[in-house]
């Protein structure tokens, strides 16, 4: 059997930008990882557990979503486990700040399909199996979440504007 815990990190990273709370992601990484474990036999050998595992984390968080009331989610600066980009200067934290708040304005769709490229690193044929989309479809949402996030970010729909906070989301494919 794989160690596991070798991607609690990945996990809890994607799950605190997925639901922005450390209790809610802790529980989510949690309750993945359990059920990783119940499933064991239905990984396929030779296929890319951390692939599996973004999958199962996504189905469980789905269903979260569709049975719990809804919650404000939003990401605080106390639960980052990175430093901003400046280290320490007041207009990192800013950038980040908005990036942040921007992020929480999209789509859950959009949001997770972004995490997934933009922050997980993930090539698109990753994400479409992960999401069990269609890779257009994949193609198209991160597309419309990177114009989005960009108008959000500079109050205009220009996409050759580039700040530090937009360099998360530069449209080079993986």
């Amino acid at each position: 059997m794989t160690d596991l815990a070798s991607y609690i990190p990945r996990l809890r990273r994607y799950a605190r930008a997925l639901t922005g709370n450390r209790e809610f992601a802790d529980d989510l990484v949690q309750d993945t990882l359990e059920r990783a474990l119940r499933k064991w036999v239905l990984w396929r050998a030779g296929s890319k557990i951390d692939s599996w595992l973004f999958s199962i984390m996504h189905n469980l968080f789905v269903n979260q979503v569709r049975s719990a009331p809804a919650r404000q989610l939003s990401v605080s600066l106390d639960d980052l486990e990175f430093e901003p980009a400046g280290q320490g200067s007041a207009e990192g934290v800013l950038q980040l700040r908005d990036l942040l708040s921007s992020l929480n304005k999209l789509s859950h769709d959009q949001r997770e399909i972004l995490l997934l490229v933009g922050l997980e690193d993930m090539s698109y044929q990753e994400v479409a199996r992960i999401l069990e989309l269609p890779l257009g479809t994949v193609m198209s949402r991160l597309s419309r979440a990177r114009e989005q996030l960009r108008s959000l970010l500079d109050g205009s729909p220009k996409a050759d504007a580039e700040t530090p906070a937009l360099r998360l989301i530069r449209t080079s494919s993986p």
